[in-house]
């Protein structure tokens, strides 16, 4: 396979999980304060969203690929 499908088909996989799944959580712990021995520690958790035209943009560009890349593999 080309790399154009390859690289299509990673665009159209992220673009339907971006649609599956628009939110989603990560966390992040970080030092606060250090006495001695002992440590104190926040834990942050960040909230992204990802906006649809961005994932709807993916999977329609992925798509094209894809069949750019068959049509062009025919001739």
């Amino acid at each position: 396979m080309k790399s154009i499908v390859w690289f299509g088909a990673i665009l159209t996989l992220l673009g339907i999980i971006g649609l599956a799944m628009p939110v989603f959580t990560t966390s992040q712990t970080k030092d606060v304060a250090e006495l001695g021995d002992i440590k104190v520690q926040s834990t942050e958790r960040i909230i992204h969203v990802v906006p649809e035209v961005l994932s709807g943009g993916a999977l329609i560009l992925g798509i094209v690929l894809i069949g750019a890349g068959t049509i062009q593999k025919r001739s």
